[in-house]
């Protein structure tokens, strides 16, 4: 009785640390026979969820346990993958059924689970969360870009705003994954999240450069006015441009300094837009176009007359 005790606490204390499911394998593992996981089944401590996975002593699974259940089902070495796993990682919103699971050997198609067959997947392509074993970012992207075109965008976004999203990782991958599936649309994709070859300086150079190309006036350049240093300043037109090169490490300090800088110049009569070195390279025309439209609009709230040549 004592032994058959300390069985039930150690299935217990192994689904909860896996959302409340447990395979028979692992049954086995613990000592469980076949005609003991059945009884189980009778009993109603055990409950099927997917062919050989079992819920513990109830049926109201999160949807971790759904993706647990789902690994699990897939066999040794499964990971949960495309959208599901994209859910599980925050970088998509959308909860949705069947859950996706990739396997180095699938079995026969499934109603109740997506899976996937990749006889290629690297220890790099396999992460954890919560103990559910999953794509890492990397490999879900790719896996999203390949079935989810239209979301691509915004899980890129997701994955940097949750500082997630490691190029370096994801250019290795789509080197080593030439060919498939969803390689070319995230390679574009991710193009806005690489940072043009600026230093400040060649930036402002840049700048000074094109403003003269389009005959705007000259600003004054690292101009100090009201405690804080301007990229590009029109002293008559009190207006400011502040030339800016990504940064993914500047963290919630610079964003606060950033927003008060701003918010400090407003009140002290100062009107100013920001410009990429990205969107100076890849549309300068376009910057150009709205910097005159934006001065030309300063001049007119001042009383100035129209933007002179």
């Amino acid at each position: 009785m004592r032994e058959k005790t300390r069985t039930q606490q150690a299935v217990a204390e192994l689904a909860t640390r896996q959302h409340g499911v447990i395979s028979a394998r692992q049954l086995k593992g613990l000592g469980f026979s076949e005609n003991a996981i059945s009884r189980g089944v009778a009993t109603g401590t055990l409950h099927r969820v997917h062919y050989s996975v079992y819920a513990v002593g109830h049926t109201a699974l999160s949807r971790h346990g759904q993706c647990m259940a789902a690994v699990l089902s897939g066999g040794p070495n499964a990971l949960l993958s495309h959208r599901s796993a994209a859910w599980l990682w925050g970088l998509s919103a959308r909860w949705q059924q069947p859950i996706e699971v990739t396997a180095a050997s699938p079995r026969q198609p499934r109603s109740d689970i997506r899976i996937h067959s990749a006889r290629a997947l690297l220890a790099a392509d396999r992460d954890e969360i919560d103990r559910i074993p999953v794509t890492a970012i990397p490999r879900t992207l790719l896996d999203f870009a390949a079935t989810e075109p239209r979301f691509l965008g915004a899980a890129l976004d997701r994955a940097e705003k949750r500082a997630l999203l490691d190029l370096g990782l994801l250019d290795a991958l789509l080197k080593r994954c030439r060919g498939f599936r969803g390689v070319a649309r995230l390679r574009v994709a991710s193009e806005a999240y690489r940072e043009p070859a600026y230093t400040r300086s060649r930036l402002e150079r840049r700048f000074l450069t094109l403003t003269r190309k389009a005959g705007l006036p000259r600003p004054s350049m690292n101009y100090f006015i009201s405690g804080y240093e301007l990229d590009a300043y029109w002293p008559t037109e009190r207006f400011a441009v502040e030339l800016d090169t990504y940064d993914h490490h500047g963290g919630r300090a610079t964003f606060e300094a950033d927003r008060l800088r701003q918010e400090d110049l407003k009140l002290a009569g100062i009107e100013m837009t920001r410009v990429t070195g990205k969107r100076l390279d890849h549309d300068p025309d376009q910057v150009l176009s709205r910097l005159r439209r934006l001065l030309s609009q300063r001049r007119s709230e001042l009383g100035l007359g129209p933007l002179p040549r």
